[in-house]
């Protein structure tokens, strides 16, 4: 599947096991890794997710247990990272693609912006797989594998959905679940 989670390159390389031990032992799970130059220091972002597909999120309080976490790696491993550092740890945003079936089933209900290989559309999201996901589009459900899905993000609403869309996701119209 596209996006698996992006590598850092050069220091970045080193300190990714470092740091995604780290971070799991937090509990949580290294979506993203980079080391850049910054003046004479080395600023070390690190991107982190809660693991699994439940609808937990990672909250300031969950952010400073896993800075703590990564510094405390980061200072015991001078052979493999020596040096001033600052260290940025941060959650993804609510523009980060979907490129996984955890991001997928925490989409669930949320409208978003697909792109495939000669279209764009909008569509809300229903049941997610572990290959493909159930997408209501223009009103008719529609499934897509993730492989046939170039970028996905999450659309901005200001508004409850429409309760017509949730009733045929969630089938209620069907009567089952």
């Amino acid at each position: 599947m596209p996006g698996q989670r992006q590598r850092a390159g050069g220091a970045g390389e080193k300190l990714e096991p470092v740091v995604a031990d780290a971070v799991a032992r937090a509990g949580f799970e290294l979506e993203e890794l980079a080391v850049q130059q910054a003046g004479r220091k080395q600023l070390v972002k690190v991107v982190v997710d809660a693991t699994g597909d439940g609808e937990n999120s990672v909250g300031l309080d969950e952010i400073a247990d896993v800075s703590r976490a990564v510094s405390n790696a980061l200072d015991a491993s001078d052979d493999v990272f020596s040096g001033a550092y600052t260290l940025e740890v941060t959650s993804p945003g609510l523009d980060r693609p979907l490129t996984k079936p955890r991001h997928w089933r925490r989409a669930r209900l949320r409208k978003v912006a697909v792109k495939q290989a000669d279209t764009k559309f909008l569509a809300r999201v229903g049941d997610a797989a572990d290959d493909g996901v159930e997408l209501l589009v223009d009103g008719q459900l529609r499934r897509v594998a993730y492989a046939d899905v170039e970028h996905a993000v999450i659309e901005v609403e200001f508004s409850e959905p429409p309760a017509a869309e949730i009733a045929k996701l969630t089938h209620e119209e069907e009567g089952s679940r």
